[in-house]
């Protein structure tokens, strides 16, 4: 018989894995406390680089179940979801999602629900670029400048190209301006 386990994953030290924790007891697991692993750590850390999980993955053994409340807790990203799950179900874990009812990810219908998930994931991102596109497109033919401010006013962008014509430093330059050196570069190439 299998052990239980579960994964609890906050990103910030402001945040408590208490909700995922509850979470899991009122669905009816009853997970040994030394069996629940809590971290603290960015969703975008791939999952099999966290410390806790990494050290969670060495402790799994065939016919373990290890639960996560939200696909999320095991990464932000649909491809590190999918190895990591993968990775499980090839030392023989199960993974069950209570938000997608509690499926075990490593069954056929848990394989189908993850291809979907994929492919949703991937269709937002490329909606998400195709967006992102679109409105750069837009606001560069509105005339609209695209990417942060220059620290360095008009005048001094002519006063650096005129300085550079006659010879002066980048290095010189950027100490005298206050910015680094490929500052200066781009406001040389600038015509």
């Amino acid at each position: 018989m299998g052990r239980t386990f579960a994964y609890c994953r906050v990103s910030t030290a402001e945040q408590t894995t208490d909700n995922q924790v509850g979470e899991i007891g009122a669905a009816g697991f009853a997970v040994d406390e030394k069996r629940i692993v809590t971290e603290t750590i960015s969703g975008s850390q791939a999952a099999m680089k966290r410390p806790q999980f990494s050290r969670l993955v060495d402790r799994l053994e065939a016919g373990d179940v290890l639960l996560v409340t939200k696909l999320d807790r095991l990464g932000r990203n649909a491809m590190d979801v999918r190895s990591t799950v993968e990775r499980l179900t090839q030392l023989g874990v199960r993974v069950h999602c209570l938000a997608l009812g509690g499926v075990d990810l490593t069954s056929p219908a848990g394989k189908m629900t993850m291809g979907v998930i994929a492919a949703v994931a991937e269709f937002e991102r490329d909606l998400l670029v195709e967006r992102t596109q679109s409105g750069l497109k837009r606001a560069r033919d509105q005339g609209k400048r695209l990417g942060r401010p220059s620290v360095l006013t008009l005048a001094q962008q002519q006063e650096i190209r005129s300085k550079r014509s006659e010879g002066a430093s980048l290095g010189a330059l950027a100490k005298e301006y206050g910015v680094t050196r490929p500052a200066i570069q781009r406001v040389s190439r600038r015509t």
